[in-house]
C-alpha cells in the first residue's frame, strides 16, 4: 500500500497523515468511507454463523436500565423476534469465515498486521446497543446498514455499573454525537468512551485491533524462552564449598547467582526473543482450525488462508505459532507473502526449491491454498 496516497476510506488523508494525526491520539469521523458499502452478509447469514460451535458470538438485551447477556452458539429461536426492540447480536472474527470481511480488512494494512485482532458485526434491532463503555484497544466503526447514533467522549471516570453482567460506565459523559449512514465510518482511539444506539435495523463492523497488556506479554514470552532453553544443556547446581549455616531459612547467595546466571543464559541468544514474540503473535486462537489441502504437482500462485496469520522480522518468518529463519532472496520473497497475503506465479516459480517445498507444506496443512497445473 502506498502510505502517501490519499484514501476516501481516511477522508482524504494519506495512511501516513492518519497514522501521524489520529492513531492512539483523536477520534475521526469520515462521511462515505466507502460510498455505496453494503452488509457483508445478510441478516440471515449472519444469525446462521452465529449458530455455529466454532464462532463466538454474544447476545445483548436491554430492559429499561437492566442489561442481559448470553454466549451463543445461538439457534434461530434462541434470538428474540426480529420486531423486539433493544437487543443486539455480535458476532466476532467474521473475517475468519466469510471471504467479504476478510477483503475488507486489506483496506487497513496501513496498521501493521501484528496489531490486527479481528472484524466484528453486531446487528441491532431498534434501539439496541451495549450500553456507554470503553475499549483498551483502536476500532474503526463502519456503518453497514440503517443507522447508528453514537455518543462519545473523553471519560475521566472509568468506574462501570456493579450490577450489570457488561462493563458499562456509571457515569458516562459524551462530548458529540453522530448518526452514521451505511458507509460512514468513526475511528476511536483506546479508551474513548462510546455509545451506539441503533435506529432501526442496523449492522455495524467493528475492525479492533489488539493491544496486549505488559503483564500478559511478559509472562508470556518469559514461558516461550523458558520451554526453548530448557532444550539446552541441563546444569544442575551445585555447592561443595557451602559451610554450615545457623541461618536454614536464608536463600544462599551462591544459589541466587545460580538463578540469575540461568536467566542469562537463556536471554543470551539476541534471537530468542524475537522468536517468541512473532510466534506468540501470530498463534491461531482457541477456535481455530484448518482443513488439510491438495497441492498441485506445479505451483504456480499461493495465497494466504483468511484464517493463517503471518509476520516477519528481520531474521525470521512467522506463520501460526511457528517461525523460521529466513535470508536472502526466499527471505524476501517470504515477506512479500506476509505483506500482501499472495504470491503470483513468476514469485513462485523464482523462488528456491526449499522455499515451494515450505510453501507446499503450507498448503497441505491448510494454511495456504496453491493454484497450478494437476498432478
Amino acid at each position: 500500500m502506498d502510505i502517501d496516497s490519499p484514501l476516501t476510506l481516511l477522508g482524504g488523508l494519506t495512511p501516513a497523515q492518519f497514522m501521524k494525526r489520529h492513531w492512539q491520539k483523536k477520534p475521526l469521523l469520515v462521511r462515505g468511507a466507502i460510498p455505496g458499502f453494503q452488509p457483508l452478509l445478510a441478516r440471515k447469514q449472519l444469525f446462521e454463523l452465529a449458530g455455529r460451535d466454532e464462532v463466538e458470538s454474544r447476545l445483548v438485551a436491554r430492559e429499561g436500565r437492566s442489561w442481559r447477556l448470553q454466549r451463543g452458539p445461538f439457534t434461530r429461536r434462541a434470538l428474540p423476534p426480529l420486531d423486539q426492540p433493544a437487543w443486539t447480536l455480535l458476532v466476532q472474527g467474521v473475517d475468519l469465515h466469510a471471504a467479504s470481511a476478510h477483503e475488507l480488512l486489506q483496506r487497513f494494512t496501513f496498521v501493521p498486521a501484528a496489531r490486527l485482532d479481528d472484524l466484528m458485526i453486531s446487528w441491532a434491532s431498534d434501539g439496541g446497543g451495549v450500553g456507554p463503555h470503553f475499549d483498551s484497544y483502536d476500532v474503526f466503526l463502519l456503518q453497514a446498514q440503517g443507522q447508528r447514533r453514537w455518543r462519545i467522549g473523553r471519560q475521566q471516570d472509568l468506574s462501570l455499573r456493579d450490577d450489570l453482567p457488561l462493563k458499562i460506565l456509571a457515569n458516562f459523559e459524551p462530548e458529540a454525537e453522530y448518526v452514521l449512514e451505511p458507509g460512514d465510518m468513526l475511528y476511536l482511539p483506546p479508551r474513548y468512551a462510546h455509545d451506539g444506539i441503533a435506529e432501526g435495523e442496523c449492522q455495524t463492523c467493528s475492525i479492533g485491533f489488539r493491544a496486549p497488556a505488559k503483564a500478559e506479554l511478559a509472562r508470556e514470552l518469559l514461558q516461550r524462552i523458558a520451554d526453548e532453553a530448557g532444550e539446552l544443556e541441563e546444569r544442575i547446581y551445585r555447592d561443595p564449598a557451602q559451610p554450615a549455616t545457623a541461618a536454614a531459612g536464608a536463600i544462599p547467595e551462591g544459589l541466587r547467582a545460580f538463578a540469575q546466571d540461568a536467566l542469562a543464559a537463556a536471554l543470551k541468544d539476541s534471537s530468542a526473543l524475537d522468536r517468541a514474540l512473532g510466534e506468540y503473535l501470530t498463534e491461531p486462537k482457541a477456535n481455530v482450525w484448518f482443513e488439510a489441502g491438495s497441492v498441485p504437482r506445479k505451483l504456480q500462485a499461493v495465497v494466504l488462508d483468511a484464517k493463517t496469520r503471518m509476520l516477519h522480522d528481520a531474521q525470521h518468518v512467522f506463520v501460526n505459532g511457528e517461525s523460521w529463519r529466513a535470508a536472502g532472496r526466499d527471505a524476501t520473497l517470504m515477506r512479500k507473502l506476509a505483506d500482501r497475503r499472495r504470491l503470483e506465479r513468476a514469485e513462485v516459480e523464482g523462488a528456491s526449491e526449499g522455499a515451494r517445498e515450505l510453501l507446499r507444506a503450507w498448503c497441505e496443512a491448510g494454511w495456504a491454498h496453491a493454484q497450478g497445473s494437476a498432478r
